[in-house]
Protein backbone atom coordinates (compact mmCIF):
# COMPACT_ATOMS: atom_id res chain seq x y z
CA UNK A 1 0.00 0.00 0.00
CA UNK A 2 1.49 3.21 -1.21
CA UNK A 3 0.59 6.52 0.41
CA UNK A 4 -0.59 9.18 -1.75
CA UNK A 5 -0.27 13.15 -1.77
CA UNK A 6 -3.11 13.18 0.40
CA UNK A 7 -2.10 10.91 2.88
CA UNK A 8 1.41 13.31 3.26
CA UNK A 9 0.06 16.29 3.38
CA UNK A 10 -0.35 16.43 7.18
CA UNK A 11 3.57 15.51 8.08
CA UNK A 12 4.41 17.74 5.20
CA UNK A 13 2.57 20.85 6.60
CA UNK A 14 3.95 19.65 10.21
CA UNK A 15 7.65 19.62 9.04
CA UNK A 16 7.24 22.84 7.06
CA UNK A 17 5.57 24.35 10.01
CA UNK A 18 8.06 22.91 12.37
CA UNK A 19 11.00 24.17 9.81
CA UNK A 20 9.51 27.78 9.26
CA UNK A 21 9.69 27.89 13.35
CA UNK A 22 13.61 26.88 13.75
CA UNK A 23 14.73 28.94 11.23
CA UNK A 24 13.49 32.03 13.06
CA UNK A 25 13.68 31.00 16.79
CA UNK A 26 17.48 31.03 17.31
CA UNK A 27 16.74 35.35 16.38
CA UNK A 28 13.46 35.26 18.25
CA UNK A 29 14.61 33.58 21.17
CA UNK A 30 17.97 34.21 22.07
CA UNK A 31 17.99 37.87 22.75
CA UNK A 32 15.41 37.46 25.57
CA UNK A 33 17.50 34.21 26.55
CA UNK A 34 20.39 36.36 27.22
CA UNK A 35 18.55 38.86 29.01
CA UNK A 36 18.62 36.66 31.86
CA UNK A 37 21.77 35.51 31.31
CA UNK A 38 23.77 39.03 31.77
CA UNK A 39 26.95 39.36 30.35
CA UNK A 40 29.03 37.75 32.82
CA UNK A 41 27.92 34.09 32.18
CA UNK A 42 28.51 32.28 29.73
CA UNK A 43 25.44 30.70 27.78
CA UNK A 44 24.15 27.18 28.54
CA UNK A 45 23.04 24.43 26.89
CA UNK A 46 19.71 25.88 25.99
CA UNK A 47 21.36 28.85 24.44
CA UNK A 48 24.19 27.20 23.09
CA UNK A 49 21.38 24.82 20.77
CA UNK A 50 20.07 28.43 20.13
CA UNK A 51 23.41 29.99 18.40
CA UNK A 52 24.00 25.99 16.76
CA UNK A 53 21.37 26.83 15.08
CA UNK A 54 21.73 29.91 14.10
CA UNK A 55 25.23 29.96 13.25
CA UNK A 56 25.22 25.80 11.75
CA UNK A 57 21.54 25.16 10.40
CA UNK A 58 20.32 27.99 8.90
CA UNK A 59 20.73 26.29 5.52
CA UNK A 60 20.02 23.16 6.25
CA UNK A 61 16.83 24.23 7.83
CA UNK A 62 15.94 26.83 5.04
CA UNK A 63 16.57 23.95 2.17
CA UNK A 64 14.05 21.91 3.81
CA UNK A 65 11.77 24.78 4.50
CA UNK A 66 11.89 25.47 0.33
CA UNK A 67 11.45 21.72 -0.57
CA UNK A 68 8.21 21.17 1.82
CA UNK A 69 7.08 24.41 0.85
CA UNK A 70 7.38 23.14 -3.06
CA UNK A 71 5.83 20.02 -2.35
CA UNK A 72 2.77 22.01 -0.54
CA UNK A 73 2.32 23.52 -3.77
CA UNK A 74 2.54 20.47 -6.07
CA UNK A 75 -0.50 18.78 -4.07
CA UNK A 76 -2.21 21.90 -3.16
CA UNK A 77 -1.75 23.44 -7.21
CA UNK A 78 -0.30 26.84 -7.67
CA UNK A 79 -3.75 28.36 -7.74
CA UNK A 80 -3.14 28.78 -3.97
CA UNK A 81 -0.05 31.16 -4.78
CA UNK A 82 -2.97 34.22 -6.19
CA UNK A 83 -4.40 34.17 -2.33
CA UNK A 84 -3.91 37.00 -1.25
CA UNK A 85 -3.37 35.71 2.67
CA UNK A 86 -0.56 33.88 1.50
CA UNK A 87 0.62 36.45 -0.77
CA UNK A 88 0.94 38.80 2.38
CA UNK A 89 1.73 35.75 4.62
CA UNK A 90 4.66 35.02 2.45
CA UNK A 91 6.04 38.76 2.47
CA UNK A 92 5.75 38.97 6.15
CA UNK A 93 7.75 35.99 6.41
CA UNK A 94 10.09 37.43 4.21
CA UNK A 95 10.72 40.61 6.15
CA UNK A 96 11.50 38.86 9.08
CA UNK A 97 14.19 36.79 7.62
CA UNK A 98 15.49 39.90 6.09
CA UNK A 99 15.61 41.31 9.26
CA UNK A 100 16.72 38.28 11.34
CA UNK A 101 19.68 37.66 8.90
CA UNK A 102 20.67 41.37 8.78
CA UNK A 103 20.10 42.91 11.89
CA UNK A 104 19.38 40.57 14.54
CA UNK A 105 22.45 38.06 13.85
CA UNK A 106 24.91 40.64 13.62
CA UNK A 107 23.72 42.08 17.53
CA UNK A 108 23.86 38.83 18.47
CA UNK A 109 26.85 38.10 17.74
CA UNK A 110 28.40 41.33 19.23
CA UNK A 111 26.30 40.45 22.19
CA UNK A 112 27.97 37.15 22.58
CA UNK A 113 31.25 38.01 21.66
CA UNK A 114 31.68 41.25 24.11
CA UNK A 115 33.88 40.63 26.84
CA UNK A 116 32.65 38.98 30.09
CA UNK A 117 35.14 41.11 32.90
CA UNK A 118 34.91 44.41 31.03
CA UNK A 119 34.17 47.80 33.12
CA UNK A 120 31.10 49.48 33.97
CA UNK A 121 30.65 51.12 31.13
CA UNK A 122 31.02 48.13 28.37
CA UNK A 123 28.17 46.44 30.90
CA UNK A 124 25.68 49.20 30.20
CA UNK A 125 26.74 49.26 26.49
CA UNK A 126 25.99 45.70 26.56
CA UNK A 127 22.94 46.29 28.01
CA UNK A 128 21.44 49.08 25.85
CA UNK A 129 22.31 46.52 22.88
CA UNK A 130 20.75 43.68 24.66
CA UNK A 131 17.62 45.65 25.04
CA UNK A 132 17.19 46.64 20.91
CA UNK A 133 18.08 43.19 20.51
CA UNK A 134 14.82 42.34 22.01
CA UNK A 135 12.48 44.83 20.80
CA UNK A 136 13.55 43.24 17.34
CA UNK A 137 12.47 40.17 18.80
CA UNK A 138 8.90 41.20 19.70
CA UNK A 139 8.41 42.64 16.36
CA UNK A 140 9.66 39.52 14.73
CA UNK A 141 7.36 37.79 16.97
CA UNK A 142 4.45 40.00 16.37
CA UNK A 143 5.20 39.06 12.43
CA UNK A 144 4.88 35.43 13.73
CA UNK A 145 2.12 36.31 15.40
CA UNK A 146 0.63 37.63 12.28
CA UNK A 147 1.74 34.93 9.74
CA UNK A 148 0.10 32.26 12.11
CA UNK A 149 -3.75 34.14 12.06
CA UNK A 150 -3.34 34.32 8.47
CA UNK A 151 -2.55 30.99 7.83
CA UNK A 152 -5.02 29.36 10.14
CA UNK A 153 -7.77 32.13 9.79
CA UNK A 154 -7.16 32.75 5.42
CA UNK A 155 -9.30 35.69 5.37
CA UNK A 156 -10.63 37.04 2.35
Amino acid sequence: MSLGPIQIFPVLLLTHIGLALALLLPSLLLPLTLRSRGPDRAPGPFVGLLLWLQSNGSLVIGGGLAVTGVAMLVILGPILLTQLWLQIALVLYAANLLLAFFIQRPGLRRLVGVNRQGSEEERERWKARARRQRYVSYVMAGGIGLIAFLMSARPQ
